[in-house]
């Protein structure tokens, strides 16, 4: 079964409806540019919120490292790196804690030392924002790295309509979505929420 994450949390009840419906991860946008946007002491409190059953992953774009070391102390389990962020930042970091995003323009090249890292995360490409677009791509560009051996969450323009013809056609290991569950950006919506989680173990289980 492919793994669900929720991203761009910012509200303790999403987190609760999140571990309700059994979803795998759910993500907290830590750059103050996105409209997704918490601060460290709100990720503190929704991290503590949301317990030790649920994998949670601070979604960071070109930080600091001493930006990095400071919420994976706040008890994030996973740093998601979204801009362009080096190999040897992540190997600082530890590899097996970084999810590398990589946005999708018309073709992508991957160096084949990130299949160390904990997974990639292919997002579609904006000259405007680092994700969040609500866009998909092309998603045979997906299809290849899963097929090169990388661990791919596919995000881009998911949504409870199409999730599951891009889980057939990709064969990721993991989906990820944030507007295509939301009311505006970092509210989201109960009612897609659970259409999303149902859509998938109604349609692959």
């Amino acid at each position: 079964m492919v793994k669900v994450k929720f991203c761009g949390l910012k509200r303790r009840e999403d987190v609760e409806k999140a571990l309700s419906l059994g979803v795998d991860y759910i993500g907290f946008v830590l750059y103050p540019k996105s409209p997704r946007f918490v601060s460290f002491d709100e990720l503190k409190e929704l991290v503590h919120s949301a317990g030790n059953s649920i994998k949670k992953v601070g979604v960071m774009v070109n930080p600091e490292y001493e930006e990095v070391k400071r919420a994976l102390d706040t008890g994030i389990d996973l740093v998601q790196l979204h801009g362009e962020e080096s190999f040897q930042l992540a190997k600082k970091i530890g590899i097996s804690r970084v999810i590398k995003a990589f946005r999708v323009k018309d073709d992508l090249h991957i160096a084949q030392e990130w299949q160390l890292a904990y997974a990639i995360l292919l997002d579609t490409y904006s000259e405007k924002a680092y994700g969040g677009t609500g866009k998909t791509f092309d998603w045979k560009i997906a299809e290849k790295f899963v097929k090169e051996g990388f661990r791919v969450f596919l995000s881009g323009g998911l949504n409870p309509s199409n999730v599951i013809h891009a889980v057939k056609k990709v064969n990721p290991y993991a989906v990820d979505v944030s507007s295509g569950i939301e009311v505006s950006p970092g509210v989201k919506d109960h009612k897609k929420m659970i259409a999303f989680v149902e859509a998938l173990r109604n349609n692959l289980s």
